[in-house]
C-alpha cells in the first residue's frame, strides 16, 4: 500500500541522536502502514547505516528507507533528494536530533484534512538551565514562521516551489527562503501548535555563538533572492545596525587616535562603548547571572559585533549583492 506520508530525516555521523529519532517515530499514533520514514546520510556512514537497518528489522510495517548520498552536500540537499524519492502526497520533515511527540503525524495529516498545504508545528525547547546557546535559540524560534525541523508539505507544494534552494548549503536561512518562496507562490502556511516535537538542546561550548556569526554570510544571498520579503520579516529581527554602529564607532576612535584628534577619538570611542553596553545588556537579560557567564559575555560581546559585519561583508561581497 502507497503510504499518506513521507518523512525525511537528514542526518550526518549522529547515529545514537538518530536512534532515538527513529525510536519517536515507532511510537507514532498513526497507523503505521500509513506512512514511511526516509532517512539520508549525507556522511554515507557504516554505522548510520546499521542504525537503520536495525530500525527497519524492528519497525515491521512501516517502511524505513536509507538513501546515502555520494558526496556531502549539506542538509538542504538531503532534504531535497528525500522528498523527491518519497512516495507519500505528504512530506514531513524534522531533524535527526529532534523526538516527535506521539501524535505529530496524526495532527499533521488532520490539518491537511481541513485544507491545510504547508504545516509549521511547534518546537518545544528542552534545555538544564537558560544558558545564552538557549536564548538564542530560543529567540530564533519564537520568530520563525516555518522551521524544517518540523513541517509538513504537500509534495505538489513543493514541486511547485522547486524544494529547498541548495545554494544554502547549511541549514542558515534555508528554511527562510522555503518560506518566501511558498509566500510568493501564494501557498498558505497554517501553524499547528499540537504539531509537537521535542528539540533536547545539546550544551556546546561558550564561544560557540562567535563561530556561528559566519552564517551571517548567507543573509546577502537570501536578500538577493528575496530583498522586499527580507526586509519586511527580517529586517528587525537582527542586530546588524547595532553591530555597524558598533564597529564605526571603534574606527572612528582608532582614526582619532592615529591623527591625534582627540575630540574625534572621544567621541569614536564614546559611541563605541555605549552601544556596546547596550549589547552586552540584551546578550545578558534572562541569562542566570554568575562570574563566570559574565565573564564569557563580555568577550562574546565584544568580538561578536567585529565577526558580524566582517561575514555580512564577506556575503555582500560573494553573492554581489548591495545590502547590509
Amino acid at each position: 500500500m502507497k503510504p499518506l506520508v513521507s518523512i525525511v530525516l537528514p542526518t550526518d555521523k549522529r547515529p545514537e541522536l538518530l536512534n532515538r529519532c527513529l525510536e519517536a517515530l515507532m511510537r507514532q499514533s498513526l497507523p503505521y502502514h500509513t506512512f514511511e520514514v526516509i532517512v539520508v546520510d549525507d556522511a554515507d556512514d557504516s554505522a548510520t547505516r546499521q542504525v537503520v537497518e536495525a530500525a527497519a528489522q524492528r519497525s515491521k510495517t512501516t517502511p524505513i528507507v536509507y538513501l546515502a548520498q555520494p558526496q556531502r552536500r549539506g542538509p538542504v540537499a538531503a532534504r531535497n533528494r528525500g522528498w523527491r524519492e518519497a512516495k507519500g502526497s505528504i512530506i514531513g520533515f524534522t531533524n535527526d536530533d529532534c523526538i516527535p511527540g506521539d501524535d505529530w503525524i496524526r495532527n499533521a495529516v488532520d490539518a491537511f484534512i481541513d485544507g491545510a498545504e504547508v504545516v509549521s508545528g511547534h518546537l518545544c525547547l528542552q534545555c538544564s538551565e537558560k544558558t545564552m546557546q538557549f536564548q538564542r535559540i530560543s529567540s530564533y524560534m519564537e520568530n520563525a514562521e516555518l522551521v524544517t525541523a518540523n513541517c509538513f508539505c504537500l509534495k505538489t507544494a513543493l514541486e511547485k516551489v522547486d524544494g529547498l534552494e541548495e545554494s544554502f548549503d547549511t541549514a542558515w536561512q534555508a528554511d527562510n527562503d522555503l518560506q518566501f518562496k511558498f509566500i510568493k507562490s501564494e501557498i498558505p502556511i497554517t501553524k499547528r501548535k499540537d504539531v509537537v516535537t521535542d528539540y533536547p538542546i545539546r550544551p556546546g561550548s561558550w564561544w560557540e555563538c562567535l563561530k556561528e556569526e559566519r552564517n551571517n554570510c548567507y543573509d546577502a544571498l537570501l536578500y538577493k533572492r528575496h530583498p522586499k520579503l527580507f526586509r519586511e520579516k527580517l529586517r528587525e529581527q537582527n542586530n546588524a545596525l547595532l553591530y555597524y554602529t558598533i564597529v564605526i564607532g571603534f574606527l572612528i576612535g582608532v582614526y582619532g587616535q592615529i591623527n591625534e584628534l582627540t575630540y574625534v577619538s572621544f567621541y569614536g570611542f564614546a559611541l563605541f562603548t555605549a552601544f556596546l553596553v547596550v549589547l552586552f545588556i540584551k546578550r545578558l537579560w534572562g541569562t542566570p547571572l554568575n562570574l563566570v557567564v559574565l565573564g564569557q559575555t563580555v568577550v562574546t560581546t565584544a568580538a561578536t559585533p567585529f565577526l558580524a559585519v566582517y561575514w555580512r561583508l564577506h556575503g555582500a561581497v560573494k553573492h554581489r549583492t548591495l545590502y547590509w
